[in-house]
């Protein structure tokens, strides 16, 4: 148990010589005795709450390296809501931060998401004092790892890793923008490689020996966010003690990389927009204009089209933006590249996990799986698995206690209906036509095809397997949209 001694030492402030850990919980014993204990070998920084995270960390000049939070946080102690979300958000602060969830709420549907939200790990409240520091240090070997290996996650040889269709396809989209001066938007779901497509846009691109800067615009306030972005003089508010330069002055001619631009609020959307219609932009505090001739590149898992109908994003800054978009595909539809990742996760992290084999059925498991946490949640099960089976076959039983329960794929039950009864049940409705069922499938299947394609029908009939002239005439007599129409 974790010894509820007295810490006479500053919490906040600590040694920063030591790796940082911020520590988020709303009971002050296990604040203060955790600081005692943990401080020897971590520069511990504390919260109380979600919005008090947030704000120590927008006040720091270097992110902590690791993160241990409780679930349960206020308004609502009871409930894992609040810890949920701050998993999401101190990713979005910095996506190599190793966060470990310390919580009584342990049930098996919390630890699974949280850690398909992007933890890494799960310690059950009471815990023991030794076993959290030893997780904590072994989450910085990993760490280490990830820093001293020269090719981020996912890419080989400077080429996002994938044999599936829809990553040549996404590999021929990078060819196609990387020298073009103009925004790029990347769109897909959290944890699909975003700000590792926008490194290989940059890298191959003629500004590759450039600045590439990245900002999430989802981890600072409205008014620290243009600062960082535009910006300020001496004096423009309170605690500007001298003049700074912002990322679009630092960016130079190289590129900047705007993640969950979506998060933009509202307020200063109308000022970017300047800056993408003209290189304009000012310094707060200033009034004599500058220049910016960064390339802009933008991400977002958000579906902006939704935003700018609901006006939470401006329609006219979603089209200047979009003038290019690459649309990442989810890891479940890239077919067996998992098994390609789960390869280069072992090389990447040979020196601190050992590697695995998976069963034929673990195998077909992972095939069915739908991977809600995309790469970022195959990396950590591999970590996790590495940790626990070493050297090892890992079958259905261990492989399923590491994915989410909601969606990892499950044996039949007694008694549910298997696809031939289903086909009986769709049958026996009034009315059944088989040529509307078949148009319906066809049309879905068309329409994500051209999504991830971008509209680009030559890709989207190879992604189909069906000649050019075939889709075309499919696309016109079922009235889709594609970027000839």
């Amino acid at each position: 148990m974790v010894s509820l001694q007295t810490n006479n030492s500053d919490p906040v402030s600590g040694d920063s010589t030591l790796p940082g850990l911020i520590l988020v919980d709303d009971d002050p014993l296990i604040v203060e005795s955790l600081s005692f204990v943990l401080g020897i070998d971590f520069n511990v920084l504390t919260a109380s709450t979600r919005h008090a995270a947030k704000t120590l960390l927008q006040g720091l000049p270097e992110m902590p390296a690791l993160a241990l939070i409780d679930l349960g946080l206020p308004p609502d102690p009871h409930a894992p809501d609040e810890g949920f979300a701050l998993i999401t958000e101190l990713l979005a602060f910095n996506r190599a931060m190793k966060i470990l969830v310390l919580s009584g709420q342990s049930d098996r549907s919390n630890i699974q998401h949280a850690l398909t939200l992007g933890a890494v790990d799960f310690v059950p409240k009471p815990c023991d004092a030794d076993l959290l520091r030893a997780r904590l240090n072994h989450q910085l070997l990993i760490l280490g790892a990830e820093q001293t290996e020269a090719i981020p996650y996912g890419v080989k040889e400077e080429v996002l890793l994938g044999d599936s269709l829809v990553m040549q396809a996404l590999r021929d989209s990078l060819a196609q923008f990387a020298n073009t001066p103009f925004p790029v938007l990347i769109e897909g779901e959290s944890g699909c490689g975003k700000e590792l497509v926008a490194q290989c846009l940059h890298r191959e691109s003629a500004r590759a020996d450039e600045p590439l800067l990245t900002i999430n615009c989802a981890a600072f306030t409205a008014d620290l966010l243009e600062a960082q972005l535009f910006g300020h003089a001496k004096g423009a508010y309170t605690g500007a003690e001298q003049a700074r330069s912002g990322f679009f002055e630092d960016a130079t001619n190289g590129t900047l990389f705007l993640d969950e631009v979506g998060e933009m609020p509202l307020e200063l959307q109308t000022k970017f927009l300047r800056v993408l219609e003209n290189g304009e932009y000012y310094r707060l505090g200033e009034t004599r204009a500058r220049h910016s001739n960064a390339r802009i590149v933008a991400a977002t898992n958000r579906e902006l089209r939704e935003a700018v109908r609901t006006g939470d994003f401006r329609q006219d800054l979603f089209h200047r933006l979009s003038v290019l978009s690459i649309s990442v595909p989810p890891l479940r539809s890239r077919g067996r590249d998992w098994k390609l990742l789960v390869n280069h996760f072992h090389q990447l992290y040979a020196g601190t996990i050992k590697p695995f084999t998976l069963s034929d059925a673990a195998e077909q498991l992972l095939d069915e799986y739908a991977f809600p946490g995309n790469v970022r949640e195959l990396r950590n099960i591999v970590i996790r698995i590495g940790a626990q089976h070493p050297d090892g076959e890992v079958g259905v039983d261990e492989l399923r206690a590491e994915l989410e329960p909601e969606v990892a794929p499950e044996a039949k039950r007694a008694g549910e209906p298997d696809d031939d009864e289903l086909v009986v049940q769709q049958l026996s409705r009034s009315g059944f036509q088989l040529d509307d069922e078949v148009a319906s499938l066809e049309r879905r299947f068309i329409n994500v095809a051209l999504r991830m394609c971008n509209g680009n029908l030559s890709k989207a009939a190879r992604l189909l397997g069906v000649n050019r002239t075939t889709l075309y005439s499919k696309v016109s007599r079922l009235g889709l949209d594609t970027d000839e129409n």
